[in-house]
């Protein structure tokens, strides 16, 4: 239930998620053609016992020494020193380089797992610079520990050779992982816009709705009608209100909770007796408004004929079998061409008072003559 719902908020908001993953791909695609190509040239050395310098004679001190170098700490040792400044520095100096010209350029060391084998990287922007700097910062760091320790080796396994293309930026990798992340971050967006707009939704719905009956209120009501009778001089529009005589006497004496659930309940016996698209307000205290758009007045009356009809029911109020008669009288007013929200409510408020002194209670104001009232 939880997956649909973020699945949901996702879809209403696929257009956050299509324009972050746009906007980091064209971002990515702006970094890759402005970024200068950074070259990797990188030799592998190997550690291993020196048995001469050991002499042959001592076996014992050979297997030690293969015992402290499965340990590493030999071999950790030599990556520091591949890193230090001081060799590095002695190779630029035998290079002819000065370290102001060299501050695009960086190196470092990595001890391959499981293995008594070092590689020293060095990246940059020229390739062939970044070639010759490895090859000479590894012989200068073999013959610096040459003169330090004699009971292990190290030698150039793989010497370095000219790479042809840049470790960064690569494009199809670069976009790829900018499309993917801005997927990620655009659905994060869409997810959090989602959670915002909710509580908005929740407290606009509030302004509109009245709290007591759940219909609108009245002033969504009648700005429901004016922008819908201010479209065409055309628009057929139709409003009736249904005053609940029955219903006065009890509002001022009934618990609140009682009020509400009886309010609600008239509520829903008018929505199923109407269209989707039919609107209902709650008027005043004891009367409800109804909207009924595209409704001629016959349609209007033969509708709210039914409503009447279905609130004319007796309804149960408490636990203990109690019942009140609504009595329902319903005023119509049909809109004619031209005519305003105005005038249609003074039409409606007309027959809902003549509706009040009627057998029927129902009242189609200026036309009840054509169906027989």
């Amino acid at each position: 239930m939880e997956f649909r719902l973020y699945l949901q908020m996702l879809r209403r908001s696929w257009w956050i998620i299509f324009l972050t993953a746009f906007s980091a791909l064209i971002i990515a695609l702006g970094f890759v053609y402005f970024a200068t190509p950074i070259y990797r040239a990188s030799t592998l050395l190997i550690v291993s016992p020196n048995i001469e310098a050991i002499g042959d004679e001592n076996q014992y001190q050979i297997v030690s020494s293969l015992v402290a170098l499965d340990k590493r700490s030999i071999v950790g040792t030599y990556a520091e020193i591949l890193n230090s400044g001081t060799v590095y520095n002695n190779t630029l100096t035998k290079m002819g380089l000065g370290i102001e010209n060299m501050v695009d350029y960086e190196y470092f060391t990595v001890v391959l797992p499981d293995a008594n084998i070092l590689e020293l990287a060095v990246e940059g922007p020229n390739p062939a610079t970044v070639t010759v700097l490895a090859n000479s910062l590894s012989q200068s760091a073999v013959e610096y520990i040459s003169d330090l320790y004699t009971v292990y080796d190290i030698d150039i396994l793989d010497a370095a050779t000219q790479p042809i293309k840049p470790v960064r930026p690569q494009p199809v990798r670069d976009a790829a992982l900018a499309f993917t992340l801005g997927l990620l971050l655009g659905a994060v967006l869409a997810i959090v816009r989602e959670q915002l707009r909710t509580p908005l939704e929740a407290l606009l719905e509030r302004t509109q709705v009245d709290g007591i009956s759940q219909a609108y209120n009245r002033r969504y009501f009648t700005d429901q009608l004016d922008s819908l009778t201010g479209k065409s001089p055309d628009t057929l529009v139709a409003l009736g209100l249904v005053k609940l005589d029955g219903l006065s006497n009890y509002l001022t004496v009934l618990p609140q909770p009682v009020i509400q659930q009886l309010l609600r309940q008239i509520t829903a016996i008018m929505r199923k007796e109407l269209r989707g698209n039919d609107i209902i307000g709650r008027w005043d205290d004891s009367t409800f408004s109804i909207m009924l758009p595209d409704t001629p007045g016959k349609a209007a009356y033969s509708t709210l004929g039914r409503v009447q009809m279905a609130l004319s029911t007796p309804m149960r109020f408490s636990h203990d079998g109690e019942v009140i008669l609504l009595s329902p009288k319903v005023g119509i007013g049909e809109r004619l061409q031209g005519d305003g929200a105005t005038v249609l409510v003074e039409r409606a408020e007309g027959a809902l008072e003549e509706a009040e002194h009627d057998e029927s209670g129902l009242i189609l104001f200026k036309t009840r003559a054509l169906i027989g009232f």
